[in-house]
């Protein structure tokens, strides 16, 4: 299906083709008039989920909240391979941080594997499944092409013998690949997933939670809507490559006798440039050590995705702008990052950090003095109060706030220039002393006392506003600066190694940086816009008491432009 790049938009806030057909469905004549929507989201529980998913969860949970319905909770626990309670619990944490909830409606695939195998036992006595013999590898051989049906010589086995040797299967007689259980649909359809797919294999692994007691375990197109129908769900709501497996979704409830018929209804997963979101992919990058585990704030799992400092409200607002589709698209990072700056813009608390510091000092302030400001905290939210800071004869500031011999349109700190100290004075540049290597050490400038608050009673104009922090006060602080985890749009595409591509700067961390007074004693989570530099939170992990470690969320500036 045909790749596009979609770009922001406003929410349209009627364009979903989903609650179009579930508006039919429920009406009067619909095939679920006067019932309850309900959906459900079934993740495998083999991985962390990520931003993908979590545009699944606000469809899945949003719908039911839309109708004032139903959305259970269930693990798609029918494969062992990979599948552990860690996920369980991570996938359970996630979803709640979004802000959704199942209720009591929290259930488990492996809760249905005595009722899946008997509605298998119902199929194979009604003709329509069979045990079969083939090989994996003689299965491929023998599945035919557009204009040569498949084959299997096990096809006609009477149903008897299918019987008694699927309970042999299920009671451990047969090694693992020995047998399959297949339905008998069509070897000749167009649609491959109908030529006589495998329900069942053998598979001796043990599962996290039923253990040793099943060695053959269901197929996900054979259980899937199996589980939906018990649970009563009414629309089975999935990602555009199940489209081509609704028939068997289909044939599966109407040939077995569950007493629900849910609708299955695709839409296109969600892509987003300079990442991969491949489950397989992401075990790599964790496995091979390219990142610092799934939460690593350059992962776009949802656990990495709130270590970095995305709000649930950034991200439920992202997946609603984007929308529902059935076109398969790849959106720009950058409208993420640009749904998370709107919401920090507004919520966010203001803080003073100096990233690259050097020392600034007042000469004609005196020694020993120190006094105290208050600020606001943010100016969007008057409710958040103010906060002290201190001020004293010793300051930081940012390295690239002075320079000796300025260029054109520098309007910070060089000889005989003036600028604004944030909320407390203007102060004029003197000089600077350098070390043995030539940096810059210090920074000398006097300040005007009638300035204080950082307005010039004469009305003289002062261009430049730098930010600072007091040396007396300061706390001392690691700062982490992300960027994009590829340095390609497209690391996965075509014959492409994802590896290849990986950033080297994808991330810099900056030692001894120096944070405002405030900053002594927070506790995760907090997010703040440091001011000139950018939006940032207090790591969740690696942060300690008096020794904060800071993650930048987004940049300040936005490149992304928005359609109207």
């Amino acid at each position: 299906m045909a790749e596009e790049m979609k770009t922001a938009q406003e929410p349209s806030g009627n364009a979903n083709f989903i609650h179009d057909f579930i508006d039919e469905d429920i009406a009067k004549g619909g095939q679920f008039e006067g019932m309850t929507v309900h959906t459900r989201f079934p993740p495998e529980p083999n991985g962390y989920l990520h931003i993908g998913h979590a545009k699944a969860i606000c469809i899945d949970f949003g719908t039911a909240e839309k109708y004032a319905g139903k959305c259970n909770l269930r693990m798609d626990d029918t494969n062992p391979t990979k599948e552990d309670v860690e996920y369980v619990d991570a996938i359970k944490e996630d979803i709640k941080w979004l802000g959704f909830t199942w209720d009591d409606r929290f259930y488990f695939a492996s809760e249905y594997f005595e009722q899946m195998y008997g509605y298998a036992c119902e199929l194979i006595e009604k003709g329509l499944a069979y045990v079969c013999e083939l090989t994996p590898e003689q299965m491929r051989e023998n599945r035919g092409d557009l204009t040569t049906p498949a084959k299997s010589p096990y096809r006609d086995r009477p149903a008897e013998e299918s019987l008694d040797l699927f309970r042999r299967m299920r009671a451990g007689e047969f090694a693992d690949g020995k047998m399959t259980l297949r339905a008998k649909i069509d070897l000749a359809s167009g649609n491959f997933n109908m030529r006589d797919p495998v329900l069942y294999r053998i598979n001796r692994i043990t599962h996290h939670r039923t253990g040793d007691a099943w060695c053959i375990y269901p197929m996900y197109d054979f259980a899937h809507p199996i589980e939906d129908a018990i649970e009563g769900v009414t629309h089975s709501l999935c990602s555009l490559e199940f489209e081509d497996h609704r028939p068997l979704y289909d044939w599966v409830i109407n040939n077995t006798s569950v007493k629900s018929k849910p609708r299955q209804i695709e839409f296109a997963r969600l892509g987003i440039n300079h990442t991969v979101m491949s489950k397989r992919k992401l075990r790599l990058l964790v496995e091979e050590g390219h990142v610092g585990g799934w939460d690593d704030p350059r992962m776009p799992t949802l656990c990495g995705l709130r270590r970095r400092g995305y709000t649930p409200r950034a991200i439920r607002n992202f997946c609603d702008r984007i929308g529902v589709s059935k076109v398969n698209s790849t959106v720009e990072y950058g409208f993420l990052e640009h749904c998370l700056r709107e919401d920090l813009n507004e919520t966010a608390k203001r803080v003073m950090v100096v990233q690259h510091p050097v020392r600034l000092v007042i000469t004609n302030y005196p020694e020993g003095k120190s006094e105290t400001f208050e600020v606001e905290n943010n100016p969007n939210r008057p409710e958040d109060g103010m906060r002290t800071i201190t001020f004293s004869r010793e300051l930081y500031i940012e390295r690239d706030d002075f320079m000796e011999t300025p260029v054109k349109g520098y309007f910070r700190l060089f000889p005989e220039n003036e600028v604004r100290l944030k909320s407390a004075y203007i102060v004029r540049c003197t000089g600077c002393k350098k070390d043995e290597q030539g940096n810059v050490a210090e920074v000398y400038a006097t300040y005007d006392p009638e300035t204080r608050g950082g307005n010039a009673p004469d009305g003289r104009k002062i261009k430049g506003t730098i930010h600072w922090v007091d040396a007396q006060t300061a706390v001392d602080a690691q700062v982490r600066l992300y960027d994009n985890l590829f340095t390609v749009p497209d690391p996965d595409a075509g014959d492409k190694n994802f590896l290849d591509y990986l950033n080297p700067d994808s991330l810099v961390t900056l030692e001894h940086c120096k944070a405002e007074q405030s900053m002594r004693d927070v506790v995760p989570p907090q997010s703040y816009q440091f001011m000139r530099l950018g939006y940032f939170c207090l790591d969740n992990k690696d942060s300690k008491p008096g020794k904060p470690v800071f993650n930048r969320s987004v940049s300040l500036k936005d490149g992304f432009k928005t359609k109207k």
